[in-house]
């Protein structure tokens, strides 16, 4: 791990993918730069790759990141994006948010905003979908196949939404601080917005490693 971001931090993550970017981590993005390091120790070690997980993209107006300010050296920066990312449990992502606390103090509201996007990610892992994200003045949730039932859910909850059967995704107005001028939801109460929709249409959430029935 530390061989592959050694290498990252001299070459810079952008000249991997082309075109003239920072070389920080928002040039190519929080997941696929993990997913790059990792590959990277993979082919190091001369081991097969593992069985590719999907993606889960979170296309959201939150201000999530690790500021220098609360973790001032980039490897100790880069290492803990890498584990707030690399948790598939809630259990897990709780370990490194202790791990963090202790390391670095009380974390500010962007890495509130960063953990609440991680643990929302388990979220909608665990009901399937790989897009959730903002389209105009909507929100996106896909795939989203929904029967009938969950359908009539979905129109009592949220009666302005649409559901298009043939791309198995639901659009949602962004929902807003009011009804009538208000400011449209961002950071943490978005997210639990989000939540709570899913939850309301689909029910509770299979814990990670439970098999439905």
């Amino acid at each position: 791990m530390y061989v592959a971001m050694k290498d990252l931090e001299i070459r810079g993550a952008g000249n991997l993918l082309g075109g003239e970017q920072s070389g920080h981590i928002e040039g190519v993005g929080f997941d696929l730069y993990v997913r790059m390091v990792g590959e990277a120790v993979q082919q190091f070690k001369g081991e097969r790759p593992a069985e590719e997980e999907v993606d889960v993209k979170i296309d959201l107006p939150v201000d999530a990141h690790l500021p220098h300010d609360y973790i001032g050296v980039e490897r100790l920066r880069l290492e803990m994006y890498r584990k707030l990312a690399s948790a598939r449990t809630s259990a897990e992502l709780d370990e490194a948010v202790v791990e963090m606390r202790d390391r670095y103090g009380e974390p500010p509201a962007a890495v509130a905003n960063l953990v609440a996007v991680a643990r929302f990610r388990l979220v909608a892992r665990s009901y399937g979908l790989t897009d959730v994200s903002v389209q105009g003045k909507h929100l996106r949730f896909a795939p989203l196949a929904l029967p009938d039932s969950k359908q009539l859910r979905l129109k009592r909850y949220h009666p302005d939404s649409v559901y298009k059967h043939t791309v198995e995704q639901v659009s949602v107005p962004r929902p807003a601080t009011r009804r009538v001028g208000g400011e449209p939801l961002r950071d943490q109460a978005l997210l639990e917005w989000c939540a709570q929709l899913l939850k309301d249409v689909l029910g509770d959430p299979v814990p990670a490693g439970v098999s439905g029935t």
